[in-house]
């Protein structure tokens, strides 16, 4: 009895041994079901029961299942390019030295696969829907960007043509209606009607000028001095402011339909003394001057 006893310690440790080794691997052995919520490479992230990210390592070695038939006995391989998002799925592994799951098997069932596929439909048809929308949004942006811009351009003139008002207004007035903007005198020997050469440089500059003011319009007064008849002095002022009207047009191009009717003015506004050479001077004259509407000037 006592060698029968010896002789069946040894066994009796053997199988301990071997059972406390497969209580060990298969404690380190386990199986979890979840969805996948992402996937980069060979991690895979899934949201469990317990774990709302529960990283899964994938390997060369990992068996990628589809499980199929009513008691699911029946498996189909599969390629990893199946393990999308939203899939649900059986992840048996076992964890290495980093802790870290390592899957053995994936297996899911097919219907869950086409619900994922399907899911990968929609949310690729919402993000070209969104990317399409994006690209509308940045359009209009630009658009909206183009128009301030513009809105600011035009400001700015704007504010340049309110600056270029202030100043002509400061420099030559205003009528009731009118800013004037631009003002050039034409003086004349006593008796003449004629423009003196001298004129023209100036009343081609001021021709110029003019164009580039929003609705212009020319005013041109013929005076006289009171030397001589009432009737000689308006026929004077008459024809120098004619022949002033003359040369806008024909020289500075200005179209009639931005020439006011000339007024001959006769000996009235007199701004020199007429009891002296020099004031009867001053009298001979013709004013031209660049109007434009205030209306149209916007202030």
């Amino acid at each position: 009895m006592s060698t029968r006893r010896y002789k069946l310690i040894p066994a009796v440790l053997l199988a301990a041994i071997v059972m406390v080794s497969s209580t060990a691997v298969f404690a380190q052995s386990m199986k979890v079901q979840g969805m996948i919520k992402a996937r980069n490479g060979a991690e895979m992230t899934l949201q469990t029961a317990d774990q709302p990210q529960m990283k899964v390592l994938l390997t060369d070695a990992t068996q990628v299942q589809q499980v199929q038939g009513m008691l699911k006995a029946r498996h189909k391989e599969m390629g990893m390019a199946a393990l999308i998002p939203g899939l649900a799925v059986q992840v048996q592994g076992s964890y290495n030295a980093q802790n870290q799951l390592v899957a053995d098997k994936v297996s899911f069932k097919g219907s869950d696969l086409e619900q994922a596929q399907a899911i990968q439909a929609g949310m690729h048809e919402t993000q070209v829907k969104t990317a399409q929308n994006q690209q509308e949004l940045e359009k209009q942006n630009a658009e909206l960007a183009a128009q301030n811009q513009a809105l600011q351009q035009q400001q700015k003139e704007v504010d340049a043509n309110k600056a270029a008002i202030a100043a002509a207004v400061a420099r030559f007035g205003q009528l009731d209606d009118y800013y004037i903007m631009d003002e050039v005198t034409v003086y004349f020997a006593n008796g003449q009607v004629k423009v003196d050469p001298k004129y023209n440089s100036q009343l081609t500059a001021l021709s110029e000028k003019a164009k580039t003011i929003t609705g212009y319009m020319i005013q041109v007064k013929g005076y006289a001095s009171s030397t001589g008849s009432v009737a000689l002095n308006q026929k004077l002022s008459e024809e120098r402011a004619n022949n002033v009207v003359n040369l806008l047009i024909q020289q500075g191009h200005i179209p009639l339909t931005n020439m006011l009717a000339p007024g001959a003015m006769g000996e009235a506004r007199q701004v020199g003394n007429d009891n002296t050479a020099e004031g009867q001077a001053e009298n001979r004259r013709v004013v031209v001057r660049v109007l434009q509407n205030k209306g149209i000037a916007g202030t």
